[in-house]
């Protein structure tokens, strides 16, 4: 690959990174609620589903959901579940939701398993990585698959970047809100809302 490309590539991983949607709402979502640790933990389990969807899609299998729309489905519907789970422990959370009992503290390992999960169940990312990283590799002599799994660390290590600053200011914010009494209780149903809302989104969309 050549310097042009890589620069190429950055550019328009970070823009991709950067413009709004359901990665940088979860570690919004993550950071308000739970503080910044808890949401840099999640960022890093979101990059480590982006090494697994970039690695698929270097080995050819991501080209499993272009062509059984059962698989990608499964795996979407998969994924709308368990962001309906994670309303669910929002709302349980902090007494928020009527007659619930607060649930065990979430672990630091707990964080990156809900990062990965929501990554990794999103089918439209693997398809996404399927599209995005070859317009960037040489088709000359040379290991596609070898680029490819190169170009999914260098955006893996941007998205971690961004995704952490991302959590930094919304743990920010959340550690402001919290001071007041019942700021918990409104931000465990936001953090719920963001959770439903996306996760209609992701069963509503199509290959």
């Amino acid at each position: 690959m050549t310097a042009p490309s890589l620069l190429a590539f950055m550019g328009a991983s970070v823009v991709l990174t950067i413009a709004p949607g359901p990665d940088n709402l979860f570690v919004i979502a993550q950071g308000i609620s739970r503080g910044r640790r808890a949401a840099t933990v999640t960022a890093w389990g979101m990059c480590s589903g982006i090494t697994v969807h970039t690695l698929a899609a270097a080995a050819g299998i991501s080209v499993i959901f272009y062509s059984s729309p059962v698989v990608f489905h499964a795996v979407k519907y998969a994924g709308a579940a368990y962001l309906l789970y994670l309303a669910y422990r929002a709302l349980a959370s902090d007494g928020a939701r009527p007659g619930a009992t607060a649930p065990a503290a979430v672990t630091g390992f707990g964080h990156f398993r809900r990062g990965l999960l929501m990554n990794v169940l999103n089918p439209k990312v693997a398809l996404f990585f399927l599209a995005f990283l070859p317009q960037f590799v040489d088709r000359g002599p040379g290991n596609i698959g070898m680029q490819m799994a190169m170009l999914g660390i260098i955006f893996m290590l941007q998205a971690f970047v961004i995704f952490s600053a991302i959590a930094w200011f919304s743990g920010g914010i959340g550690e402001r809100m919290n001071r007041h009494p019942r700021w918990p209780k409104y931000l465990s149903w936001a953090t719920a809302a963001i959770f439903v809302g996306l996760a209609v989104r992701l069963a509503i969309t199509s290959p």
